[in-house]
């Protein structure tokens, strides 16, 4: 499925825009990360265009304050989607950074690169935290890798550490976000048609580029749930199942072409109750 045409005109492209670019966010960096921040969301909204996608935004980024944002994960693409909307940074595993053209480009969005392997929680906090403090946005994928897009991987509790801060004197902001690839020129993709999007597992990057590229327009739905904090919670992993069960709910809402107002109610209902099995183990 797809066009070799359509994916070498777009490929071609990105690729052009891509390397002509860079040059130009190296030298914003150098400037400071606030006018770096502002041209990589210009670019990854290019991206989007050149690569034949829309997003569609649902809800409110909370604004004015240091915010990590929590969210399900399905492929490389994801880090264009939330890279239109938010002017922050990603929080990606070590081996990202080695990776061939996306490694430089985590790089000059500032990317925060963890090791997570056993052991090294509290050195992940302290990366994140001293971001954190710093001002800046930070974009976590809890679930520690990509899924298939259709089921949301438990959120794994040692990621929010650095979660149990204060900034200014006020408890870190989370705010939950879905993320969900809902049409494939107008029509809803389905459980069948996923996979075209999701990375995971074993897939080869250039062979799965290759066939996205050559798709047609893809639609993309990314929604903002109200933000929440530790304290509020009581515990990292009342959080954590917390922004599990309003993730997997907006996922799910997104796919069957429900919107927020026809969830968002139930969505709180079924974290309460999430974090009343935690609180209970």
């Amino acid at each position: 499925m797809g066009s070799p045409l359509l994916a070498i005109v777009r490929l071609t492209a990105y690729l052009l825009a891509t390397m002509a670019l860079i040059p130009v966010q190296t030298v914003l960096l150098r400037c400071g990360w606030r006018h770096g921040s502002r041209f990589a969301r210009c670019y990854h909204r290019l991206c989007l265009r050149l690569l034949g996608f829309s997003v569609e935004v649902i809800g409110v980024p909370v604004p004015g304050r240091p915010t990590l944002f929590v969210a399900n994960h399905m492929s490389y693409l994801d880090i264009t989607v939330f890279g239109s909307v938010i002017l922050g940074s990603f929080v990606a595993k070590s081996e990202v950074a080695g990776w061939p053209l996306f490694g430089l480009l985590a790089k000059l969005q500032r990317t925060v690169f963890v090791d997570r392997k056993r052991g090294s929680t509290a050195q992940q906090r302290d990366g994140i935290s001293e971001r954190l403090a710093a001002g800046d946005d930070l974009i976590l994928f809890p679930e520690g890798t990509s899924g298939d897009g259709i089921h949301v991987l438990p959120f794994k509790s040692a990621l929010f550490s650095a979660a149990d801060r204060t900034i200014d004197g006020e408890p870190l902001t989370v705010q939950p976000v879905s993320l969900a690839y809902t049409r494939l020129d107008g029509i809803p993709i389905g459980r069948g048609r996923i996979p075209f999007f999701a990375w995971y597992g074993d897939m080869d990057l250039g062979a799965h580029l290759w066939r996205v590229a050559g798709l047609g327009h893809t639609s993309i739905e990314l929604t903002f749930h109200p933000p929440v904090t530790l304290a509020a919670l009581g515990s990292r992993k009342a959080l954590a199942a917390h922004c599990h069960a309003v993730v997997a709910g907006g996922v799910a809402a997104s796919l069957a072409g429900r919107r927020p107002a026809a969830y968002i109610s139930s969505q709180a209902a079924v974290a309460d109750a999430a974090i009343a099995d935690v609180q209970t183990q």
